[in-house]
């Protein structure tokens, strides 16, 4: 049976990637972006990572910054790998020292085609295309044209999964992984245990009915 990665992002509080862990999330995410809600500094990261299990990947996310802060970043709280979500350039997905995610949005000018074009130690991260929040939005990107993308190579789907829209996007787009943040929320940073739990759920039943 095919097994789409779970990655839960967002997490601000050690209970909640607790949780997310032991309802087997692959990987957590952490937003390092100073204009997010859901913002945490590299001190407030490292606590909650060095209370994980090694097996759960720790995400960073970072928007426009550079590429000194965000290795300074993954030294201090130790990322294993890190998530692009601004307008950076090329050279720098491919320069860092971990595994790379960059996000693209999918909007009217989304080519899944060029994605061929990325480097292949890159993985896409299909989110909706909003140059003012970077992610986090509650928004649904348009799941035929990432199920286009999941095509050509494998991707990690995004915007606005909910527990009650997830198993509908697997079923749809076949991605590698989701990645989850404000659809399992009270508000922004604060999950919410019954959402995760219902989010694992959902994603479960997708699983057992996948057929690629």
């Amino acid at each position: 049976m095919t097994r789409t990665r779970i990655k839960i992002c967002g997490l601000t509080r050690i209970d909640d990637a607790r949780l997310a862990v032991d309802l087997g999330a692959d990987a957590l995410g952490f937003v390092f972006w100073p204009a997010s809600p859901r913002y945490l500094t590299p001190e407030q990261a490292g606590l909650i990572v060095a209370a994980l299990p090694r097996f759960v990947t720790a995400v960073g996310v970072f928007v426009n910054q550079e590429p000194d802060q965000v290795r300074r970043v993954i030294d201090e709280v130790g990322l294993g790998a890190v998530q692009l979500h601004g307008d950076e350039p090329v050279e720098q997905w491919t320069s860092m020292p971990c595994q790379t995610l960059k996000a693209v949005g999918v909007d009217g000018a989304f080519d899944a085609a060029s994605l061929r074009t990325w480097p292949g130690t890159v993985m896409p991260l299909l989110d909706v295309a909003d140059p003012e929040r970077r992610g986090g939005t509650g928004k649904s990107i348009d799941w035929t044209r990432a199920a286009e993308a999941a095509t050509t190579r494998r991707v990690v789907l995004a915007g606005g999964l909910r527990p009650d829209t997830v198993e509908r996007a697997i079923a749809i787009v076949a991605p590698y992984g989701v990645d989850v943040s404000s659809g399992v929320e009270r508000e922004p940073g604060v999950k919410d245990a019954d959402r995760l739990r219902a989010l694992f759920a959902a994603v479960a039943r997708a699983d057992r009915g996948r057929t690629r």
